[in-house]
């Protein structure tokens, strides 16, 4: 999806590929459950999952970020494979309460939201007001996928706020937290099959990289929003597909 462009959301996909994978293996049931993008440029991870699970036709990857595709780079309201995604950052935690909330008002206790967060998106005060009111709602069916990959637009986001210790804050706000290796997807599974059976909101915090899994990125690339040359895109694709030879 990247390669065609010669840059692009490849970090994203990246730092959040075993997360994703995770939840669709796990917990999230699509005709049953919401899922919630909240950083719109994280949809490249959602169509590849989507793609995987037979969701979306695998041949509409070709037209990401082309004008007029369905698949825009930056997910909007009509995107496909999710239910909600949002523009401004820290906005997704705020949706994911309604969906929950409504799900209560409707006497629908099987139906669960996930969320995926970024952890730029703490810097975001709405977050935190949402937290908050998921918390003291009790709102059990919630679980937050937060990528912790320490990266947004201005570079490494712990050089610019300090957000630690992001377990424990949520923990403070009354929400049951678990901080694993974000590229562990056994350990991915195991939090999460905890989480959806906890009666509190609940939040997996994944500690990731942007640059992880590809050894034919240069050295210093940009996490956030990676070039990809034609000569560097055919070493991915190699590397990649050696793995699966």
């Amino acid at each position: 999806m990247i390669a065609p462009h010669g840059f692009g959301y490849l970090g994203q996909a990246l730092s959040s590929a075993e997360i994703i994978a995770s939840l669709y293996a796990g917990p999230y049931r699509p005709a049953r459950d919401d899922l919630v993008c909240s950083p719109g440029h994280y949809m490249i991870a959602f169509y590849a999952a989507a793609a995987e699970a037979g969701l979306l036709d695998e041949q509409e990857l070709a037209t990401y970020g082309h004008d007029g595709s369905a698949l825009e780079a930056i997910g909007t309201e009509r995107s496909p494979a999710v239910d909600l995604t949002c523009g401004s950052l820290g906005q997704g935690l705020s949706g994911a309460v309604g969906f929950a909330l409504a799900h209560r008002l409707a006497a629908e206790p099987q139906a669960r939201v996930f969320s995926l967060v970024s952890d730029g998106e703490l810097e975001e005060g709405q977050v935190w007001e949402a937290a908050m009111f998921a918390a003291h709602h009790q709102l059990g069916s919630l679980t937050v996928l937060l990528d912790a990959n320490d990266s947004q637009v201005d570079g490494q986001l712990s050089s610019i706020t300090t957000i630690e210790p992001i377990a424990d804050k949520w923990r403070s706000f009354g929400w049951t937290a678990f901080d694993v290796d974000g590229h562990d997807v056994n350990a991915l599974e195991d939090a999460l099959a905890t989480a959806v059976e906890d009666p509190r909101p609940a939040i997996v915090v994944g500690r990731t990289s942007t640059v992880h899994g590809l050894a034919a990125l240069p050295e210093g690339a940009d996490g956030h929003f990676i070039k990809l040359p034609e000569d560097v895109a055919e070493a991915a694709t190699a590397e990649l597909e050696a793995r699966l030879a």
